[in-house]
């Protein structure tokens, strides 16, 4: 049995869980459910705290995992034991890591990162903290390692500063706090894989093929539309498609001229322009349809 390594709760488990679903896997009914078996799929999921993900795909105890990059870089770290292996951004759960401090003065003005010289600084991750502030020549007087809760560590009086994923910035503004600097890191849901499982695994490349074909179904429509045959090079310039559009003749003629009928595929943020122009050089009939999967 393949062994996957799956989110146990917050929004990554979430995600992860319905994009295994969408990709044909067996999932779990109840969030007490540690450990399923997919005997179809031939493939064991366990359900494991995000941040331990990491440590045991990188250890080879799993096979792979699904993580955020933040924890995966977190976790390269610890040491030559822990070696996970990226293979594939997968698109959810994008998040910020930034440095924060408190709006007010508290005695000190924070302008720049370099004003985080000598300061404890909080954070769940605080690998990636020390890496980032040895790379600005900061040295902090502590870096205090928190699992949770680490917006409230300045007011509670445990640090000056906190270095934490930011979403949306919400829960940092409710508690008095404002992002300082630029991102320490840009991160999302990463599939990864042991140094013992080979990129070529079959297991590995039918996992990465069904997660990649629900991200090109969530991000791509199929549009089908009718053209004067005449028009398809200038219809091409507008949807040229993954490769190339799929045309077919349609049957007898319209106003003595030759129709097509035109399928392709096109990036679903970008739809409703594209109609918009196919519509304006002579295109009809323009209809747009979701993917439900997809290999490419």
């Amino acid at each position: 049995m393949f062994r996957v390594a799956i989110p146990n709760k917050g929004s990554l488990s979430m995600a992860a869980t319905q994009m295994l679903q969408e990709a044909g896997y067996k999932t779990r009914k109840s969030d007490r459910q540690l450990v399923l078996q997919d005997l179809d799929n031939e493939i064991e999921f366990f359900y494991l705290r995000p941040r331990d993900i990491a440590v045991y795909v990188g250890t080879g105890t799993l096979d792979v995992g699904i993580t955020g990059l933040d924890l995966l870089l977190d976790s390269a770290e610890l040491g030559e034991d822990v070696d996970a292996q990226l293979v594939q951004n997968l698109g959810f759960a994008a998040s910020a890591f930034h440095f924060a401090v408190p709006d007010k003065d508290f005695g000190v003005k924070y302008k720049t990162i370099s004003d985080l010289q000598g300061m404890r600084i909080a954070t769940s991750y605080p690998n990636l903290t020390a890496k980032h502030l040895y790379k600005y020549n900061i040295t902090p007087r502590q870096i205090v390692r928190l699992d949770g809760a680490v917006e409230s560590s300045i007011q509670l009086g445990v640090a000056d500063a906190i270095a934490d994923v930011v979403s949306t910035g919400t829960t940092l503004r409710q508690v008095g706090l404002s992002i300082l600097g630029d991102p320490i890191l840009n991160s999302e849901a990463v599939l990864i894989r042991s140094p013992k499982v080979p990129e070529n695994n079959e297991h590995l490349h039918i996992l990465n093929q069904r997660l990649l074909g629900v991200i090109t179904a969530h991000e791509y429509v199929m549009m089908n539309f009718d053209i004067e045959t005449d028009l398809l090079p200038a219809t091409k310039k507008i949807a040229p498609g993954f490769k190339n559009p799929t045309v077919s003749e349609l049957f007898g003629k319209v106003n003595s001229k030759k129709w097509s009928a035109v399928g392709v595929m096109v990036e679903k943020k970008d739809m409703n322009k594209i109609m918009d122009q196919l519509y304006k050089i002579g295109a009809r009939a323009i209809i747009v349809t979701e993917i439900l999967a997809s290999r490419l």
